[in-house]
């Protein structure tokens, strides 16, 4: 079958396409015959159809990169993020959720029914079902404002890893938001939970949670993935061939969560080396 997953000739936005999960999604995406637009504060250097240079922190920015995608929209794929430390807390929580979640909200009115959304998230995020009561707010909050404006007034929830926090919100975010999405507008929300990969961010994770900690968090699988083994699951979850999933998380992270789930993880790589 030609075009197994349905991307030909159909308009796809990746963000954080200049490097990393992103540009290898966005590459993925080139190579299956998609019209590609690129958004990433960056360049990129994959051959797309439309280069957005945007900074998910700065509304005008996001608003602006929207008003010049041309609809239908047939996917989104947020890969965008930053990874903590040397980036502000606010800065984190920013890329991460409300600017992404902003510019996802106002392309929804380009996109028809059997569209879908997906976004990375973390396994940093896992155990978020038990963290709603701090930051649902959040993530029920509407619009770019409103989510800067519940940053701002409470650092010490996104304090000391405004990264996992960010993680979790979106998980949350996901299953909570894809539910009336589906009902008023057909459109599919899911997201993926990448275990270690090997991108330009993975010296910022060794050097704040110090790499023993990180190759802890290796699953069953026993490496740290490649972003083309990050880029093909989302493909995957945007594609009409995942037609009836929606809501979920899809752990692609090695086995790590399964082994959590079932007691086969040493959390003696949480005690710091000496």
């Amino acid at each position: 079958m030609d075009d197994v997953l349905g991307y030909a000739g159909k308009r796809v936005v990746v963000t954080g396409a200049a490097s990393g999960m992103g540009e290898a999604t966005a590459r993925a995406l080139v190579d299956v015959d998609a019209v590609v637009t690129a958004i990433d504060v960056n360049p990129t250097n994959v051959r797309v159809d439309q280069s957005l240079q945007t900074d998910l922190r700065n509304k005008a920015a996001i608003d602006s990169a929207v008003a010049a995608i041309e609809r239908p929209v047939a996917a989104i794929f947020n890969v965008a993020g930053l990874p903590g430390p040397p980036f502000s807390d606010l800065d984190v929580m920013l890329v991460n959720f409300v600017g992404a979640r902003h510019l996802i909200e106002s392309l929804v009115p380009k996109m028809e029914r059997g569209s879908a959304v997906a976004y990375v998230s973390s396994a940093a995020g896992i155990g978020w079902q038990g963290n709603t009561a701090n930051f649902m707010d959040l993530v029920t909050a509407e619009g770019f404002e409103a989510g800067k404006a519940w940053c701002e007034a409470h650092p010490d929830m996104i304090s000391p890893s405004a990264y996992m926090i960010s993680k979790q919100v979106i998980m949350a975010w996901t299953a909570w938001r894809s539910v009336e999405l589906m009902k008023s507008t057909g459109i599919r929300l899911n997201c993926t939970a990448p275990g270690p990969t090997n991108t330009a961010m993975m010296p910022f994770f060794h050097e704040a949670n110090g790499k023993h900690v990180v190759d802890g968090a290796v699953g069953a699988v026993g490496r740290y993935s490649s972003p083309e083994e990050q880029a093909w699951p989302l493909l995957f979850l945007n594609s009409p061939r995942s037609s009836y999933v929606t809501g979920e998380t899809l752990y692609t992270d090695g086995g790590f969560f399964a082994a959590l789930q079932t007691n086969q993880v040493d959390f003696s790589f949480l005690t710091p080396q000496e």
